[in-house]
């Protein structure tokens, strides 16, 4: 039986909409904006459905980039996929933006990488079947780079990270649709409200609240 997959990428500035069936990506969109996606997301989305002749309930799940990325990115395609999945009964794929960066690799070790800023990367190691080893960090490149198996291809959307690396495509989408439809096909789809985010590494707001003690007033 055929399975549709509609992917949703908000996490960062390249965001990206595709649709996905059986297995094989039908079409991918391309968003970019630093200002959100909201403007643009469900207009290009409604275009895409036209296009393909399908309609929203036709989809049997909704695959998402939960991160890690832009924390109001996260959320935006978070909610718009609990949204649409909730109003029609259907499941929800959650996607690591770095399991999708390591889908373009070839080797059996792939250390996946995206720019975190603040000279730091967002980091994961797997292997080829994109299973996780270990666990995603943010990190430094230096020691990230130091402390996986020598082996390991090395793969970004972000070539200046690291010379000789594996330069993925800015928009994930497809490859999230794609991963999320193998998922499905083994049972790994789950409740809309269960999903959440995968941010790795927690915002500004939260790092302010644990750091911030205010002194004691002298007496």
């Amino acid at each position: 039986m055929s399975v549709r997959i509609l992917a949703i990428d908000a996490t960062t500035e390249f965001g990206s909409l595709a649709l996905v069936e059986d297995g094989l990506v039908c079409q991918e969109v391309v968003m970019q904006s630093r200002d959100g996606f909201g403007h643009m997301m469900f207009g290009l989305m409604q275009q895409m459905l036209e296009k393909q002749q399908w309609t929203l309930d036709s989809v049997d799940c909704f695959a998402v980039a939960h991160g890690p990325g832009s924390f109001t990115g996260v959320r935006v395609g978070l909610a718009a996929v609990k949204g649409f999945a909730a109003a029609m009964s259907k499941k929800v794929v959650c996607v690591s933006n770095l399991r999708a960066i390591a889908s373009y690799g070839s080797k059996p070790l792939r250390a996946a990488m995206i720019d975190a800023h603040r000279e730091e990367v967002y980091a994961g190691l797997f292997d080829s079947e994109l299973n996780l080893i270990g666990e995603e960090i943010v990190t430094k490149p230096a020691p990230w780079v130091a402390a996986v198996p020598q082996e390991s291809e090395f793969i970004s959307a972000e070539a200046e990270l690291l010379a000789g690396i594996t330069v993925a495509p800015r928009a994930l989408a497809g490859a999230i649709g794609v991963i999320a439809a193998r998922d499905y096909e083994k049972g790994k789809a789950i409740e809309a409200a269960v999903a959440e985010a995968n941010y790795v590494r927690r915002s500004d707001a939260e790092m302010f609240t644990i750091s911030y003690r205010p002194l004691k007033q002298s007496k």
